[in-house]
Formats: C-alpha cells, sequence, structure tokens
C-alpha cells in the first residue's frame, strides 16, 4: 500500500483515497459562496498528495451554496430540494476543477447527473482508468438520487473505485468525545470503532455512509483540512486525526 512518488522523499500510506469535502470547506473565513484564497490553497494541496503517489479521487458538497435541508425547512419538496443541492456540488465542482488545472495538474470532473457541457457522465470502468492516469478525479451531483447525502456518495464511490480509504476533510481535527467549541473538556479519539462511532451518534459521517463503511471494512479517516499541509500529513501517516475502522 506505501507509496513514494519519484524524486520524493515523502511516502504515502495509500495507493488510492477517497477524499471527503464539505462544500463549507472552501468558504473559508467568508460566509457565503466560494472563497478564492481557500480554493486556490487546497488546489495546491490536492496536487500535492498526488506527487506522492496517490491516486486521488474527491467528492465534495454543496452546503457553502444550497442544502436540500435548507429548501425542505421552508416548506420545498424534499426531492426537489435535494436536486438543488446536487446541482451546487457541480458549481463547486467546476470552480475546483479550475482551480487545479490553473496549477498545472490534469483533472477530470464527474458527475452523477448529465450535464454533459460540463463533466462527464458517471461510469464506474472510465472513473477507475481517469485514476490509473494520474488524473485527480472530482465526483459532482452526489449519488444522483435525492435522499442520499454526500457522506453516503463518498463512501459508495469509495467502494467503486476500490479505494484504501476515505478521508474526511472537516474544520475540526478529528472526532471528540463531545463538541469541542462547546465543551472545553471535550477529548479526541486517536481511533475508534464503526460500532462506538454510531452507538455513541459521534457525528462522523451519516448512519447510512458509516454502515456501508463498516460492511466493506473501508477506514475512515477524520482531519482538520483547514490547517495548510495537515492533508499531506494524513496520507503519509503523520497528521493526527481519528481513524475509524473495522470492528
Amino acid at each position: 500500500m506505501d507509496q513514494t512518488s519519484p524524486g520524493s522523499s515523502q511516502r504515502s500510506l495509500y495507493k488510492r483515497v477517497l477524499l471527503k469535502l464539505s462544500g463549507e470547506v472552501l468558504m473559508g473565513d467568508t460566509a457565503f459562496g466560494i472563497d478564492p484564497d481557500t480554493i486556490n490553497r487546497l488546489a495546491k494541496e490536492l496536487i500535492e498528495v498526488q506527487q506522492v503517489g496517490v491516486e486521488l479521487a474527491i467528492v465534495i458538497g454543496g452546503g457553502n451554496i444550497f442544502r436540500g435541508n435548507m429548501g425542505t425547512a421552508s416548506g420545498m419538496d424534499r426531492a426537489s430540494a435535494d436536486y438543488m443541492g446536487m446541482l451546487a456540488t457541480m458549481m463547486n465542482g467546476v470552480a475546483l476543477q479550475d482551480a487545479i488545472e490553473r496549477h498545472g495538474a490534469n483533472v477530470r470532473m464527474i458527475s452523477a447527473l448529465q450535464v454533459k457541457e460540463v463533466a462527464e457522465p458517471y461510469i464506474r470502468r472510465r472513473a477507475v482508468r481517469h485514476l490509473e492516469k494520474g488524473r485527480i478525479l472530482i465526483f459532482a451531483a452526489g449519488t444522483g438520487n435525492p435522499y442520499f447525502t454526500t457522506d453516503t456518495a463518498a463512501s459508495l464511490r469509495a467502494m467503486e473505485i476500490q479505494a484504501d480509504a476515505v478521508l474526511k476533510g472537516t474544520k475540526v481535527d478529528g472526532v471528540y468525545t463531545a463538541d469541542p467549541a462547546k465543551h472545553a473538556d471535550a477529548k479526541r479519539y486517536d481511533t475508534l470503532t464503526f460500532t462506538e462511532a454510531l452507538t455513541q451518534r459521534l457525528g462522523v459521517m451519516d448512519a447510512t455512509a458509516m454502515s456501508l463503511c463498516r460492511d466493506n471494512q473501508m477506514p475512515i479517516v477524520v482531519f482538520d483540512v483547514t490547517t495548510p499541509g495537515q492533508m499531506l500529513k494524513v496520507v503519509c501517516g503523520h497528521g493526527g486525526g481519528t481513524m475509524v475502522r473495522e470492528d
């Protein structure tokens, strides 16, 4: 599983990973939308991860633009609201693809919804081939179905491309016993089992995503993606965070 790129002293723990990014991460310190400095930093760090020999796929959320539960809270039909959320993920995907390309890397966006002018349709074998050819891959539009979160989409795509792990980039440096912003005595877990995370409702990912990872023995690493350089440290095994793995 260990990978080292030519000319690099860094060694990755993984051959292929699925990175789950929330849309909120793209906001940076702003209240809405996409912060240019943040997306440029992320693009550079994604390329750094790829340069240590990692085949990198990304599932991106859309919460910085629209969340399905925002629509349902105002009386919108759930399916309609979820489709709007999927379109928001496509906007984020286009922006991230553009940023990565501007920094010199090859990238493709694949969508579960057909919008052929901006993204390729999802075909599993094509996605795997892009990774094998050294392209960064962005999965947009979740699973293409309402009532499923991008957490579930990340778990599903990780299984389909046979990733070694799901990396969940958040604004917190791991999973805690309680919300560290509200509880000063909250303690961070270094490792957890899927059963512990589910029974204690620790909010690692939604229950469907967690069960899918557990059933297929897919480890999840939760880490702080807002800290510069942390993503590379995580794939090389010295970045902290919390590892959730099989019981």
